[in-house]
């Protein structure tokens, strides 16, 4: 077979008219940047909101993730039961070091006993959508890191109790066990209520806070979020249906693009106003470039069917369901069983964002109520009642 193959100078002129450097395709892409400019534009990384208000005013950058308060903390507290489970999957496979990884787990834990009490959380996190939840908190904190450990001595010092079944019989879902009252499956799904609790009050306050034109609402996600294959469409990342929410349903389907590979901006270039502008322009023709492809479909082949982006309702789930395609819909806060399959589907899918267990039905509580985030009654925390921590 040939491999010195090459188009014909003709043919790949043509095809570069379109598609190429000066293209017609990147002519229209900057005509529209610039017919538009003086529209507000929301771009949604793996960390922060950026708003561009535009005719060229600075950024204003909301942060979400990592570098919030609480966010770690709580998450950490999640992460227990999936960190067992690893544990055991290493020792199954025959990873030589999986000791050494649950001595890691237990030192740590006890680092975070020690530190654990209301004031840690009322003074040095310090969270307002969580006040007046601290004292319980800490005893949920404590109660985790407490059967957790003792869970995992236990099996340091009798291996034949690292199997499957009684990882789930005596730590992730026990039953009527008078050691381990409330299930860890509930610890997970109220540590990740609280921390999406206080990422969606306080987004959603910043939002709403902004005078948006949701209408017109320029929105690009981009860059990776999540696992690699997560929060790719709308259905799979909770931050489309927050903005939606946050827009009293307002803002488009349409307006809303994600583009995993798209440009990336990091704080540090926000805060230079050459990179900045540098930052908005190559996100505006990212946008830009999108929108033009659709607005053209319509103009060619009007009189086709048409493309639809309406948000579908979830389904409903029983103790028969077997098999889910979609994420199943939480209807009330005591809702265990729907509220422990969304854990298991946030992992079995790979396009789930992770968040993706809690988010819906917080944003959903938390629109209903007002956004007062103390009237939140969060799943896994609110109704179900913690050993309360040995104070020191």
């Amino acid at each position: 077979m040939k491999t010195d193959y090459q188009p014909h100078e003709g043919f790949r002129g043509l095809y570069d008219i379109y598609t190429g450097e000066n293209s017609i395709g990147q002519h229209l892409t900057r005509r529209l940047i610039d017919v538009n400019m003086a529209d507000a534009m929301l771009v949604v990384t793996g960390s922060d909101y950026v708003l561009f208000p535009g005719r060229g005013a600075r950024p204003i950058v909301q942060s979400f993730r990592l570098s919030t308060r609480g966010f770690v903390e709580l998450t950490a507290v999640s992460h227990l039961g999936p960190a067992v489970a690893w544990i055991f999957r290493l020792r199954e496979i025959g990873y030589g070091a999986w000791r050494e990884d649950a001595r890691r787990l237990l030192t740590s834990i006890d680092e975070v006993r020690a530190i654990n009490d209301a004031s840690h959380w009322q003074t040095h996190v310090a969270v307002e959508a969580l006040r007046g939840h601290e004292s319980k908190i800490a005893d949920v904190v404590d109660y985790a890191c407490t059967i957790t450990e003792r869970f995992m001595r236990g099996c340091l010092s009798d291996e034949r109790r690292m199997t499957y079944e009684n990882l789930r019989r005596d730590y992730l879902e026990p039953v009527a066990d008078p050691a381990t009252p409330v299930p860890m499956n509930d610890v997970m799904v109220g540590t990740f209520g609280l921390a999406f609790l206080d990422i969606a009050h306080r987004i959603m306050g910043w939002l709403r806070s902004q005078q948006l034109d949701w209408l017109n609402l320029a929105v690009l996600f981009t860059g990776p979020s999540g696992r690699p294959s997560s929060g790719l469409t709308w259905q799979t990342n909770n931050a489309c249906y927050m903005l939606w929410k946050a827009s009293d349903e307002h803002l488009p389907p349409t307006n809303v693009f994600i583009t995993p590979h798209g440009p990336a901006a990091s704080p540090r270039d926000l805060d230079d106003p050459e990179r900045a502008r540098r930052a908005e322009m190559s996100f505006r023709e990212t946008w830009m470039h999108l929108r033009g492809g659709i607005e053209m479909s319509r103009l060619m082949f009007a009189g086709f069917p048409s493309f639809s982006a309406a948000v579908d309702e979830p389904p409903v789930i029983d103790a028969n369901t077997q098999t889910l395609r979609a994420m199943p819909r939480l209807r009330t806060p005591d809702d265990r069983f729907t509220a422990i399959t969304r854990l298991r589907f946030v992992l079995e899918d790979p396009r789930q964002l992770l968040s993706n267990s809690v988010a819906h039905y917080v944003i959903d509580r938390l629109c209903e109520n007002g956004y007062r985030s103390e009237l939140v009654v969060v799943p896994g925390f609110t109704n179900v009642a913690y050993p309360v921590r040995v104070r020191a």
